[in-house]
């Protein structure tokens, strides 16, 4: 998925290099510089957890400072109470003859809570840190022990799970599938076959990041058997990043990754027992290379998977329940729409597996459903003009359904609730004056949850909460310190309003007002965006750019960001006009606003208007640009897409259709079809290590502008991946983009008031 996660994702303030707060206190409060932002700890917000939940919700585990010693102590708390007790002490988390105890990245509880499997020392499989290694406590025994046996090397098991006795763990080692008994340490190889192009029990580059799939294998309830994924990788094609600075020669990477229109893996889903032995395979029409098997789980019993498989165009989805004993498949529902149908990762078996929950779109908005096991019987539970925008929990014990919604406000996030019979209306958990985003964790059987809440301005807090009544039991993370320097911050207002673009097109936005704003003055304004597929920018909530943007805004800058259509939250018309032709109605969306805006707010200058993004934003920026050079006269592009034949083929032909049925449409939303058309003053950035919008998208970009005698400027970062972090790179990246807006929209004057 083309979109900037994790580090991207995260606020600003966590993507800081850890150097002495004594340099940020030397300077203004009320000031942000990029070296507050970028290179010092000073706005890292407080962290929880991971918790676990315990007893259906009576009790929780979590991480904290050992109480003798370095490392953590795993705690156990009574969630009504509070009482706390320690289970795991850091001592026992210290491998004999270590150091130091292990640094707990991740952990998880045999079913019987008498064993802890702890994952540690992490490293990227691609963008993720899925690969590491894993050691089980026994509390009984008081043994610790690393799994993978003597010749396992370091970091290389991936997805570990308990056994559902508790007896035995699970994983993947180089795309081979194990069992190890926790008892003598036997290790049992499911699958021998495992090489680069035959991929057992985990995936692909392009399913990893297309489909969310990665963890490839699952326990049946009864333990005897395992399903997984096998992918047939051979013949997919290769795609070498050079690199030049880590030694005297260049080295080559090259990684499968299936470009728009090009051969996929094949992929199969199949049975074997948790003992060892034959896999069997189930079989399903048409050339796996053109099929999707999307997800896979057990279907409420250790006899049937449900299986959903997409078409390669994804405008067709199936829901096949397969018999585990007899291999034999039956579809129960069938999915489809004119432009594309998204994967549902929400179908929760409920009624004694009688019936299952299926999110969909088919009456113009996403909707929650329960529909029977044999799909004759399809219930709406969450009737009206709205999305359902994620399902939390399904309890079939109480019959109620949790989700996340926002009826009257796509830019907030409120908990409700709907019975799972169809009777009555839906009903809104999250009081009424907590407007804002509200994110919550349910605890099983939904009595419990943690509530996280946050806007735009304020920083999250964390709370323990009752459900239904949403009582806050206790906070567990306050952000006070963090609060209190935001507090102290110069920030102008910030104003939440719809662009009416007329016809009935109405577009969500958001402008940020120069610090002490003079409407007698007239002021620059940069556009930030990214507008991609199911995306959304104008949230009220804590994270994103916001305190650079503030940083802009504290130099005599407003800041504005559209939610084009395309985008998320809005109903499937808005969100799939944009089919078979990205960018084109994105950029004509976004080309209006900003006219709207400009128009309708005097003090903004429309001889100074910026714009950037990043990845999708930073393709849209580059459209903006050559397409519109009468609205925007600067811009920072950074890891763009340039033409959608240079993407992966999963994202894009979901969006856009195959390139050898649609170039008319490919061609109409690439920048590089309008290089004749820059006029105002373009940055270009890219790493050169990106393994997910290849640099060789800006190549092309710069080919064709300078094919166009169009004046740019371009800077590279040698071997960075698409996030471009790593040592100084982030505090050098925003100071280059700061200079930027510094050299382009700002005058002698507004110059004075520069970090």
């Amino acid at each position: 998925m083309l979109v900037v996660r994790h580090s991207l994702r995260l606020a600003v303030v966590l993507l800081v290099a850890a150097v002495a707060p004594a340099v940020a206190q030397q300077l203004d409060p009320a000031r942000l510089t990029v070296d507050r932002l970028y290179a010092s700890p000073e706005f890292r917000g407080e962290s929880f957890g991971p918790t676990r939940w315990l007893e259906r919700g009576a009790a929780y585990t979590t991480l904290e400072k050992a109480a003798q010693g370095t490392g953590l102590d795993l705690v156990r708390y009574e969630t009504a109470t509070a009482a706390r007790s320690v289970l795991v002490t850091a001592a026992q988390l210290t491998p004999a003859g270590a150091a130091a105890p292990l640094v707990v990245e991740n952990y998880d509880w045999s079913p019987d809570g008498t064993k802890l499997l702890v994952f540690t020392e992490s490293r990227p499989v691609w963008r993720e840190n899925n690969r590491g290694d894993y050691w089980v406590l026994d509390r009984t025994a008081g043994t610790l022990v690393k799994l993978g046996g003597t010749t396992a090397a370091p970091s290389s098991l991936l997805f570990a799970k308990f056994s559902p006795d508790g007896r035995s763990v699970g994983y993947v080692r180089e795309n081979n599938l194990y069992i190890e008994a926790l008892a003598g340490s036997a290790i049992t190889a499911l699958t021998t076959d495992g090489s680069r192009t035959t991929i057992n029990g985990t995936f692909d580059w392009v399913y990893e990041e297309e489909l969310g799939l990665r963890d490839g294998w699952r326990w049946s309830p009864d333990g005897r058997t395992i399903a997984y994924w096998q992918l047939d990788a051979s013949g997919i094609g290769e795609f070498s990043l050079i690199n030049n600075t880590d030694s005297l020669y260049a080295k080559v990477e090259r990684i499968q990754y299936p470009k728009a229109g090009d051969r996929n893996s094949a992929g199969r889903i199949g049975v074997v027992a948790a003992t060892g032995g034959e896999t069997r395979w189930f079989a399903f029409p048409g050339d796996p290379r053109d099929n999707y098997l999307a997800r896979m789980e057990w279907a409420e019993s250790s006899t049937e998977l449900v299986i959903q498989r997409l078409n390669r165009l994804q405008n067709r989805a199936e829901v096949i329940l397969a018999d585990a004993q007899t291999l034999a498949t039956r579809t129960v529902l069938t999915e489809t729409d004119s432009a594309w149908v998204d994967v549902v990762d929400d179908l929760v078996w409920v009624q004694g597996g009688r019936s299952f929950t299926w999110l969909s779109e088919r009456d113009g908005w996403n909707h929650l459903y329960l529909v029977s096991r044999d799909g004759r019987k399809t219930t709406l539970l969450t009737p009206g003009n709205f999305d359902v925008l994620r399902v939390l929990a399904v309890d079939a014990k109480s019959g109620f359904a949790y989700y996340i919604a926002s009826p009257d406000a796509p830019s907030q996030r409120y908990l409700w609730r709907v019975r799972l019979d169809g009777r009555g209306k839906p009903v809104r958990l999250t009081p009424m004056g907590l407007k804002g985003t509200n994110g919550y964790a349910l605890a099983p059987g939904a009595q419990w949850a943690w509530h996280t809440y946050s806007t735009m301005t304020t920083p999250p807090v964390q709370s323990l909460v009752r459900l239904p009544t949403h009582e806050v039991v206790r906070t567990v993370v306050a952000n006070e310190e963090l609060k209190r320097k935001v507090g102290q911050l110069a920030r102008g207002t910030v104003d939440f309003f719809d662009v009416d673009l007329g016809h009935g097109l109405r577009l969500p936005a958001y402008l940020m007002q120069p610090v002490g704003f003079d409407a007698a003055k007239r002021y620059p304004v940069v556009f930030f965006l990214y507008g991609g597929p199911g995306s959304q920018q104008v949230l009220d909530q804590w994270g994103g750019y916001y305190l650079y943007h503030t940083m802009l805004t504290q130099m005599g800058i407003a800041v504005a960001v559209v939610d084009n259509r395309g985008t998320g939250a809005m109903g499937r018309d808005f969100r799939k006009i944009i089919y078979g032709r990205l960018g084109v109605v994105e950029t004509q969306d976004q080309a209006g606003a900003a006219r709207q805006i400009l128009a309708s707010h005097p003090y903004l200058d429309s001889t100074r208007v910026g714009l950037w993004g990043w990845s999708f934003g930073g393709f849209m920026t580059l459209n903006g640009m050559l397409q519109h050079p009468e609205v925007y006269t600067t811009g920072i592009a950074v890891a763009p897409v340039t033409h959608w034949k240079f993407y992966d083929n999963i994202y894009t032909e979901r969006y856009n259709g195959l390139p050898q049925a649609n170039a008319k449409g490919y061609d109409a939303g690439s920048p590089i079809s309008y290089a004749k058309g820059l006029k105002g003053d373009l940055l270009l950035v890219h790493g050169t290590g990106d393994d997910n919008v290849h640099v060789q998208n800006t190549e092309a970009m710069v080919n064709a502008l300078v094919e166009a005698n169009a004046q740019f400027r371009l800077f590279t970062y040698p071997n960075r991946n698409h996030g471009i972090f790593g040592g100084n790179t982030r505090r050098h990246l925003f100071g280059m983009m700061t200079d930027h807006w510094k050299r382009t929209l700002l005058t002698s004057d507004a110059a004075a008031l520069t970090p």
